[in-house]
């Protein structure tokens, strides 16, 4: 067996030996975690009466992995300046590979959601580290042609990932969704540790972690105050809508 490819800053004057198969390593990763974010739409109908919660209150399933990814994407710029790439792809996968485990596991809604939490989170950092990473593999008279091909490949993922998910819950049940992608994602993992040698010079870049901190209290708040709303047009009102919002 060859031996793994250290991959340097030097691939910007060319083709590095293995490129394809790190892209290629790349782009299957991420094409798993966005079908893992709408795979579970289908589902929300059967895991209200499975884990007997309200409607409005499943639905965060889906809210709070958006969420997540959405505070947690500005941060990547700090995480591949002050990481390298390989760090930042064997941490990325980790989590969302343990989130994927949390959530086959599961016995309650908490649980489940705390999975779907920690799966955003590798998920989010996963798409800035393809793009820049393309950028580093790739020369800039194959970037366009490749970062279209790419594109179409992500944008798949979530058009086929209800068709799947409808599947796979009529015939084996909403868990059978986490664990037919888990394997998928840890054999990515172990790949990835074995080729994944993309180097880079970190360097102590500061995190505004106001920013982030307050980023997560406003996008919160209003999918929380849009929650709400459902929940009083139902008769249920414990909070008025605007505060949060």
């Amino acid at each position: 067996m060859s031996a793994p490819v250290t991959v340097t800053a030097a691939a910007d004057r060319g083709t590095p030996p293995r490129s394809g198969l790190l892209i290629g390593v790349l782009v299957v990763s991420a094409f798993v975690m966005i079908l893992n974010e709408t795979i579970l739409s289908v589902a929300l109908r059967a895991l209200t009466a499975d884990l007997h919660v309200a409607t409005t209150t499943i639905q965060w399933l889906t809210s709070g992995f958006l969420l997540t990814m959405a505070v947690v994407i500005p941060t990547t710029g700090f995480l591949l300046e002050r990481f390298t790439p390989r760090q930042v792809f064997l941490a990325s996968l980790t989590a969302f590979s343990v989130g994927t485990l949390i959530n086959g596991l599961a016995p309650g809604f908490g649980v489940l959601l705390v999975g779907r939490v920690v799966q955003a989170c590798g998920t989010a950092v996963m798409l800035p580290l393809l793009m820049t990473s393309v950028m580093r593999l790739v020369p800039p008279a194959r970037r366009g042609a490749t970062m279209g091909t790419i594109t179409i490949v992500i944008a798949v993922a979530p058009a086929i990932g209800p068709t799947i998910g409808g599947a796979v819950l009529s015939s084996l049940g909403w868990r059978w969704m986490f664990w037919i992608v888990l394997p998928l994602a840890v054999t990515a993992l172990l790949v990835g540790a074995f080729w994944f040698r993309l180097t880079g010079r970190p360097r102590p870049v500061p995190l505004d972690l106001w920013s982030v901190l307050l980023s997560a209290v406003g996008f919160g708040g209003v999918l929380y105050g849009l929650s709400a709303l459902g929940q009083s047009a139902g008769g249920d009102q414990s909070l008025p809508p605007w505060i949060p919002i």
